[in-house]
């Protein structure tokens, strides 16, 4: 996780590909690079496990809140399903160059 131009940005890697995210989940903000896992073409929020598609972004679960899951569905009604923000992103001369 990064600040880059006043946007704090996700990095990573997935078999092998760069991938970069808007670095806050979208349901409660809570930085993805804090246990946030990435599996099967996915970034899950380590809080609430609200789930986006790292290829465009897409919501794939909204809140299910592990521990208890009629709670979490409850919190997540409480704020608007939104989409991930991706970014374009390619490695230049062993740089990391993210588009804005």
């Amino acid at each position: 996780m990064v600040a880059v131009k006043g946007k704090m940005v996700m990095v990573g890697r997935q078999d092998g590909a760069l991938f970069a995210t808007e670095a806050l989940c979208r349901h409660m903000r809570w930085p993805l690079a804090w246990g946030g896992k990435v599996k099967d073409g996915c970034v899950r929020c380590p809080l609430h496990q609200t789930t986006h598609k790292i290829e465009d972004g897409s919501l794939q679960e909204w809140a299910p809140f592990p521990l208890f899951p009629p709670f979490g569905k409850v919190v997540g009604k409480l704020s608007r399903q939104k989409d991930l923000t991706i970014y374009p992103v390619r490695e230049n001369d062993g740089m990391i160059q993210v588009e804005f």
